[in-house]
């Protein structure tokens, strides 16, 4: 490490874990900064950046206790952002030609080289129609009007990890149904962001 040596380090540390926050707090204020620089060479989002590297520092203040630090606490936060910033990425390909069809359809994006639109609203509507009720209803809430997952939890107060969990389960299903479509619909949301 640049900014203190191994022992110093290894003291703050014992510290953090000990639950002294001003510990926590040096780590913090030593590599946010940089750590939010990182994770933007891969995300190209400021927001998601510091979102990102504040949800690494909770989880590494409410697991200090557990954690295992195989190298120095800058290689450990660096390595964990690149794991979540390489998921983010993932979650967000995987997620582009579902996430956003409801408003590329309704926008009129889609041109008939590649499917008639009104058919595919129609198909569209009818999936999100014939989900669960919650389902649908956390769905419509981060897809239509644009809530976070925590901002859905507390609206229907039910946990992140469901608002999460009921989303995968509505993405899953949109995709298998406009599955023989999927090929077209990805290449027609590349355009469709490009342009």
């Amino acid at each position: 490490m640049s900014t203190v040596n191994n022992n110093e380090e290894l003291f703050i540390v014992q510290k953090m874990i000990e639950g002294d926050r001003n510990a926590f707090k040096f780590f913090f204020d030593t590599y946010y900064s940089e750590l939010c620089n990182f994770i933007h060479l891969y995300v190209h989002d400021t927001v998601i950046s510091e979102e990102i590297a504040q949800n690494i520092f909770i989880y590494f203040w409410e697991n200090r206790k557990k954690l295992k630090l195989t190298s120095s606490v800058k290689g450990y936060l660096f390595t964990t952002a690149k794991h979540r910033s390489l998921n983010h990425l993932r979650d967000k390909k995987e997620a582009i030609s579902l996430s956003e069809l409801n408003h590329a359809i309704h926008d009129n994006q889609l041109t008939d080289q590649f499917i008639e639109l009104e058919e595919l609203k129609v198909l569209l509507n009818e999936t999100i129609e014939s989900l669960p009720d919650r389902c649908k209803a956390i769905y419509n809430l981060s897809r239509n009007e644009g809530l976070t997952h925590k901002e859905i939890a507390a609206q229907l107060q039910i946990t992140v990890k469901t608002v999460e969990n009921q989303l995968t389960i509505a993405l899953q299903r949109i995709r298998k149904k406009l599955h023989p479509f999927y090929e077209k619909l990805f290449v027609a949301f590349i355009i469709y962001w490009i342009n």
